[in-house]
């Protein structure tokens, strides 16, 4: 009788394969903590402010560089500026990235730039509520510290001001900052080349209320965040590995399924799509952003995680709903359209929410869904809609889960009256499914408790003498550990094409449904 690999394996060799499943993940875990480094470097840069003696605020106005031989004519702060009658439109802060003597790298993978403001509290110039800058800012790269600077873009953008001042508002506290918000201010999807630099300009026009009510800035900060090189090589080096061994545990699987007589079941078909998505999101493309400018790098991997969650907890809903199901309403997708249907739209929820982010992004860099009221609101309307479709599938999952775990009860009380054999088979088999569903609920689990972990962490352990890189052991963890389970799926779900088990059943459709199919229907009968 062919049945699935889990249900015809013993207790013993399902043991040896969950050693040799943690072994891997172990191992998975070691990689990212003992060798990689941390996933990012976050960088600090203080805005220089230069001098712009031409008058030339055109898009084709020359660059300003903070350093080296053709730096531009700094002044320290804006007092010097009223002392020499520098006006706040002849102002650039300029930021080169990265520091001196250093150089980007597009094993960089993405960069990501954080603002904020040192506005100092003047009695006669407070910030006033809902107050907007206005940046003239401009992005340009050069591969050489003797080539010219070339414009990668240049945008009007505006950011809303959220400060608060904690002292009294006295002229005994004049000078005094206001504690402002980090603001997101640029990011772009691909790294590929050495040097960038940032021209920020706040124009200022009194009749238009420009730059009107934002208080007295002093400094402009920037924090820029990038993929550490190490790390990325440590990651592509996963992904290599990953995807061949998927893809022939993948073409395993379905050889052995269409080698049947019957059709596939649904529940074969959603395993060969889960593995289609893994291996989706395994195959390592980005090897190729290491030599292309390929700036939409970010958003493509964003829609294959898309899919492949999207898929998973599909499998999850399904996966129950065909151990639960009378034998007449299986084997039908259109049966489950109530529980992917959340699955589907949050899905597309959040598709939508990353287009109007990093879709945009990729013409201009600047861009922020979150500059403003609307596109905040927005955001946050995709973001709750997609919070609730995931708390009623969470709903769902679970009641279908109890569902399961008390049919398969109710069965135990048919289990005395079979012979010993027939007994101890079908009592190993409830042991398997179980075993399955609480390695799910264990995996789904981990990834919570380690992005937890990695949330509130200082981002690294002491352990004796070595450091480990609890960012670093979370991201290769835990996409270890999905590869491992999917893996694991059409490895126990194959159908057993050679093997025959010595029991005595009524089931005699040679390539029929698993028996722990059969068996946990309300309908199913020994």
């Amino acid at each position: 009788m062919a049945g699935a690999i889990i249900e015809n394996m013993s207790t013993k060799k399902l043991v040896i394969v969950g050693v040799i499943l943690l072994l891997f993940q172990a191992f998975s875990f070691m990689v990212g903590g003992l060798i990689a480094p941390s996933p990012t470097t976050a960088v600090h840069y203080l805005a220089t402010k230069c001098v712009d003696t031409v008058k030339t605020h055109h898009k084709d106005s020359k660059w300003f560089m903070p350093w080296g031989p053709d730096q531009c004519s700094k002044i320290r702060d804006f007092d010097e500026a009223t002392a020499k009658r520098i006006e706040a439109n002849n102002i650039v802060f300029a930021v080169h990235i990265p520091l001196p003597n250093r150089e980007m790298s597009p094993w960089f993978q993405f960069m990501l730039v954080i603002l904020q403001f040192d506005i100092a509290f003047k009695m006669q110039n407070q910030i006033e509520d809902g107050s907007l800058v206005t940046m003239d800012v401009g992005l340009a790269y050069r591969d050489s510290t003797l080539s010219e600077w070339t414009e990668m873009a240049h945008s009007t953008e505006h950011r809303k001001l959220s400060c608060n001042f904690t002292a009294t508002m006295t002229y005994e506290n004049e000078g005094r900052y206001y504690e402002c918000d980090l603001l997101p201010f640029m990011e772009v999807g691909s790294v590929a080349h050495k040097y960038y630099l940032l021209n920020i300009r706040l124009p200022v026009n009194e009749r238009k209320k420009v730059n009107i009510g934002i208080g007295e800035i002093k400094d402009i900060r920037l924090v820029s965040i990038h993929q550490n090189g190490g790390f990325t090589k440590v990651w592509f080096a996963m992904k290599t590995f990953l995807t061949p061994s998927v893809l022939i545990i993948m073409i395993w699987y379905w050889r052995r399924i269409t080698q049947m007589t019957r059709p596939p079941v649904l529940l074969e078909k959603i395993i060969f799509a889960l593995g289609i998505s893994m291996t989706f999101i395994n195959i390592p493309v980005e090897w190729f952003s290491v030599g292309f400018n390929w700036t939409w790098m970010l958003l493509f991997g964003d829609i294959r995680q898309g899919i492949f969650y999207a898929m998973l907890l599909s499998f999850w809903i399904i996966f129950c709903g065909e151990h639960l199901m009378d034998q007449t309403e299986r084997n039908h997708f259109s049966v489950y359209w109530k529980q992917v249907g959340p699955i589907v739209f949050g899905s597309f929820c959040l598709f939508i929410f990353d287009m109007c982010e990093r879709g945009v992004q990729l013409k201009n860099p600047f861009y922020s869904i979150w500059a403003s009221d609307v596109g905040t609101e927005l955001a946050m309307a995709f973001i709750i809609v997609a919070g609730i479709c995931a708390c009623l599938y969470f709903l769902f999952l679970c009641f279908m889960v109890f569902q399961v775990f008390r049919n398969i009860s109710g069965k135990r009380s048919s289990l005395p009256a079979m012979t010993k054999a027939r007994r101890l088979h079908y009592e190993g088999l409830i042991f398997r499914f179980k075993f399955l569903m609480l390695v799910t609920l264990a995996c789904a689990a981990m990834t919570v408790i380690f992005f937890i972990i990695s949330q509130v962490n200082e981002g690294h352990w002491h352990w004796g003498g070595y450091t480990v890189q609890v960012n670093s052991a979370f991201f290769t963890g835990i996409y270890g550990m999905w590869n491992l389970y999917v893996f694991a799926l059409m490895f126990l779900y194959t159908v057993n094409l050679g093997e025959d088990i010595q029991l005595t059943t009524t089931i005699t459709h040679v390539d029929g449904p698993t028996e722990i199919y059969k068996m946990t229907g309300k309908e199913a009968q020994e």
